[in-house]
C-alpha cells in the first residue's frame, strides 16, 4: 500500500508541477501579443482493482497541455478587423481630399468669385488698364489654383500606389512566415504523436491576424494542422509549406495606377481583377481610389474644362482695346485615352470635345467587339453605348459631349480607357497676358441714323458663335437697314445671309427665315437674327428712317462682352443643371458626406472590434488574478502531494523496522 501511495503522491507531484509550469508560462506572457492561455490537462490514472474490496485510484497523469482557443471568435475578429482596417485606410485618405476642398480661404471658390468680380470690374471701366491687368491675375489665380488641387489628388493616388506596394510586400512576408510555421507544426505534431505545440500555433494566428489586417483571409485547416490561406476573392497564398507571391505591376488599362499581380509558379506577373480585395486596409485604398479620389479628380476637371470652354467662347465673341476679335483666354484641355498594354492591334483612338456642358466625371472603355465593332461604357454605372448607337448620334461616334475619331487597324479584343476631364485642371493656363488684349467689348455697333424722322430705335446687338468667320465678320462694311412703309418692310441685309425673325413673344414669326437679301417684314419688338449677329428694332419708324449694323471699331469704353462674360457665374452650363458654383459645391458635398458616412462606420466598427477583441480575450487572454490565484492553488497541491510521498515514506520505514 505504501508503494501506491508512494506512486500516487509522485503522480500527483508530477501533475502539480506540470500545472505550475503551464500557469507560469501564462503568467511570462501576459503581455505577449497573440498569446493564448495554456492548461495542463490532467485526468485520473485508471484505478487498480483490489479483490474483495473493489478499485483503487492510482494516482493522476497530464494528458495535454492545451491552449483556450475558439476558432469562431477568432474567425469572426479577423473578419471584423479587416473590414475596420478598411474602413480606417478610406477615412484617412478621404479626409485629406474633404479638408482641400472645404477650405473657406485658400480654395476653389474664392477664387473663381474673384474672377469674376475680376470680370465685373472691367465691365465698370472697361478703358482701365489696372482692371483689366486684375482680370488676368484673377484668371491666373484661378488656373493656379485648379493646377494645384489637381497636383494633390495627383499625389495622394502616388502615396496610395506607394502604400499598396508596402503593403504587397508585408503581405508576401507574412505568408512566407505562415507557410514556414505551417511546416514546422506539421513535423513537431509527426513527432509528438499529434500533440499540439501551442506557441508555434498562436504565432501562426498572429501572422494570419496580420495578413488579415491588409487584407480579407480566409483560413482552412488541413490534415496535420497545417492552414491553407486564401486571400481577397479565393486567391490561394499558403498551402501547407508553400507561399504565392504578389507583385505590384501597372495597371495594363490605367497607367497612372498600380495594380495588384499573382507572380505564377513560371515567374510570370498575372494581374489580377481590380475588385479582387475587398477590405483591409490594401482593399480600403483601392476602393478609395476608384470610387472617391478619381471621381474628384474628375469633378475637379470637369470644372475647369467647362469654365474654359465657355469663358473662351465668350471671350472671342468680343473684341480687344485694339479692335481686334477676342482669342482663348484660358488653354483648351483635351481628352486623355490610354490603350490597353494587352492591345494587339494599331487603331489609334482620337477623342475630342464636342459639348463640354453633358460631360460626366465618370471614366469610359471602348472596346472592340469580335466584329470589329465597337461599344463604350460609361464605368461609373455601366451603361453601355453600342456602336449602333453611337453612330446614330450627332455627330456620329459620339457620347456624352465626347466624339472621337479612328484611324490604323482595330482588333478584336483591344480596348482603349477613355478620361475626358481627369487632366483638365493640370492643364489649365491663362494664355492673354496683355491687358489690352482683353476683349471686353461686343464686336457690333447697331444705331439709328441722326436724321431718321420716326420713333424706331434699334437695340446695341448682340453675337453668337455663328458669327466666328461669317461674312459679316470678315466684312468691313456696315450693313444699313432701310424701312420701307409703304411696305412696311425693312431692306439692306446681306446678300449672302438669311435672316430669321423671332417675335416678341418667342415664336417665329411668319415668313421667317428670309431667303438671302430679301426685304423682312418689320415687326416691332422683334428679333432679326444674320450671319451669327442679332438686332432688335422696336417703334415707329418713317419712311426711309435707316438703321446700321457695323464693325465695333472704337469700344475702348464698351463693356458689354464683359457683361456676358459675368453672367456665366450663374449660368447652368454643367449638365445644363449646375453652375460653376453648384457642380463645386456638389463635389464638396459629396466628398464631405462620404467622410462623414465612412468616419461613422468606421466609429461603430472599431466598437464591435472592441467587443469581439474582449470576447476573444475571455476566453484566450491570460487573467493575471487568475493565475496569480491558480500559482497558490498548485503549490498547495505541489505540497500536498509532497507530504503524501513523505507519509508513505515513513509508512515504508515503519515496516522495514518491523521486520527487524
Amino acid at each position: 500500500m505504501s508503494n501506491s501511495m508512494f506512486s500516487i503522491g509522485l503522480s500527483g507531484l508530477n501533475a502539480a508541477q506540470a500545472a505550475l509550469v503551464a500557469t507560469g508560462h501564462n503568467t511570462a506572457n501576459v503581455n505577449t501579443a497573440g498569446y493564448s492561455r495554456q492548461s495542463a490537462q490532467i485526468a485520473a490514472t485508471s484505478g487498480v482493482n483490489a479483490p474483495g474490496v473493489g478499485f483503487f485510484g492510482a494516482g493522476a497523469r497530464v494528458t495535454d497541455v492545451a491552449r483556450s482557443y475558439d476558432q469562431y471568435l477568432s474567425l469572426q475578429f479577423n473578419q471584423v478587423q479587416s473590414t475596420n482596417q478598411s474602413l480606417t485606410a478610406y477615412s484617412t485618405q478621404v479626409s485629406q481630399i474633404d479638408n482641400m476642398l472645404a477650405d473657406q480661404t485658400a480654395g476653389l471658390a474664392p477664387q473663381m468669385q474673384a474672377l469674376f468680380s475680376g470680370v465685373q470690374a472691367v465691365a465698370n471701366t472697361p478703358a482701365d488698364t489696372a482692371a483689366r491687368q486684375q482680370l488676368i491675375s484673377s484668371g491666373q489665380s484661378v488656373a493656379n489654383k485648379f493646377r494645384s488641387m489637381d497636383q494633390y489628388l495627383t499625389s495622394i493616388n502616388a502615396s496610395v500606389n506607394e502604400q499598396i506596394s508596402g503593403g504587397v510586400d508585408q503581405i508576401n512576408t507574412y505568408a512566407d512566415q505562415i507557410a514556414g510555421l505551417n511546416k514546422q507544426v506539421f513535423m513537431l505534431s509527426n513527432a509528438t504523436g499529434g500533440q499540439a505545440p501551442n506557441d508555434l500555433l498562436d504565432q501562426r494566428d498572429q501572422l494570419v491576424n496580420a495578413l488579415g489586417k491588409l487584407v480579407p483571409t480566409k483560413v482552412v485547416v488541413q490534415d496535420g494542422g497545417q492552414y491553407t490561406v486564401s486571400i481577397g476573392s479565393g486567391q490561394v497564398m499558403v498551402l501547407g509549406d508553400k507561399a504565392a507571391r504578389l507583385a505590384t505591376v501597372q495597371s495594363s488599362e490605367d497607367p497612372s495606377r498600380i495594380a495588384l499581380a499573382v507572380i505564377s509558379f513560371a515567374g510570370r506577373a498575372v494581374e489580377m481583377q481590380k475588385n479582387a480585395i475587398t477590405g483591409g486596409s490594401i482593399g480600403g485604398l483601392l476602393q478609395f481610389r476608384s470610387e472617391l479620389l478619381a471621381p474628384s479628380q474628375n469633378s475637379v476637371g470637369r470644372l475647369a474644362i467647362v469654365l474654359a470652354d465657355t469663358f473662351n467662347s465668350q471671350h472671342k465673341l468680343g473684341v480687344d482695346l485694339n479692335g481686334k476679335p477676342g482669342t482663348d483666354f484660358f488653354s483648351s484641355p483635351s481628352p486623355g485615352v490610354s490603350p490597353n498594354a494587352k492591345n494587339t492591334g494599331s487603331l489609334i483612338v482620337t477623342p475630342s470635345f464636342l459639348d463640354t456642358s453633358q460631360l460626366t466625371t465618370s471614366d469610359y472603355r471602348l472596346d472592340v467587339k469580335s466584329d470589329l465593332t465597337f461599344s463604350v461604357t460609361r464605368l461609373s454605372d455601366n451603361t453601355i453605348f453600342n456602336a449602333a448607337d453611337l453612330s446614330g448620334a450627332v455627330p456620329a461616334n459620339s457620347f456624352d459631349g465626347v466624339s472621337f475619331a479612328f484611324s490604323g487597324t482595330a482588333s478584336a479584343g483591344d480596348s482603349f480607357l477613355i478620361q475626358p476631364t481627369r487632366t483638365g485642371a493640370r492643364d489649365m493656363a491663362v494664355l492673354v497676358f496683355d491687358p489690352a488684349k482683353v476683349a471686353a467689348a461686343s464686336p457690333i455697333v447697331a444705331e439709328k441714323t441722326a436724321s431718321n424722322q420716326g420713333s424706331g430705335s434699334i437695340s446695341a446687338g448682340s453675337v453668337n458663335a455663328s458669327y466666328i468667320g461669317s461674312p459679316s465678320q470678315l466684312s468691313p462694311a456696315p450693313v444699313t437697314l432701310i424701312y420701307n412703309s409703304a411696305t412696311n418692310q425693312l431692306t439692306g441685309f446681306p446678300s449672302g445671309a438669311s435672316i430669321t425673325v423671332t417675335q416678341a413673344n418667342g415664336t417665329t414669326a411668319p415668313g421667317s427665315p428670309y431667303a438671302a437679301g430679301s426685304p423682312v417684314s418689320y415687326l416691332p419688338g422683334a428679333s432679326m437674327r444674320y450671319d451669327g449677329i442679332s438686332v432688335t428694332i422696336s417703334g415707329t419708324p418713317s419712311n426711309r428712317d435707316s438703321f446700321s449694323v457695323g464693325k465695333n471699331i472704337g469700344g475702348v469704353s464698351d463693356g458689354r462682352n464683359t457683361l456676358l462674360l459675368g453672367a456665366l457665374q450663374n449660368k447652368k452650363t454643367i449638365g445644363s443643371s449646375s453652375s460653376f458654383n453648384d457642380a463645386y459645391a456638389q463635389l464638396v458635398s459629396t466628398v464631405g458626406n462620404k467622410a462623414r458616412q465612412v468616419e461613422i462606420a468606421n466609429t461603430a466598427q472599431t466598437s464591435l472590434e472592441v467587443q469581439i477583441r474582449s470576447a476573444q480575450q475571455s476566453v484566450s487572454g491570460v487573467n493575471q488574478d487568475e493565475e496569480t490565484a491558480n500559482l497558490l492553488m498548485f503549490q498547495q497541491m505541489y505540497q500536498a502531494n509532497a507530504k503524501v510521498i513523505q507519509i508513505a515514506s515513513t509508512l515504508f520505514d515503519s515496516v522495514l523496522n518491523i521486520t527487524r
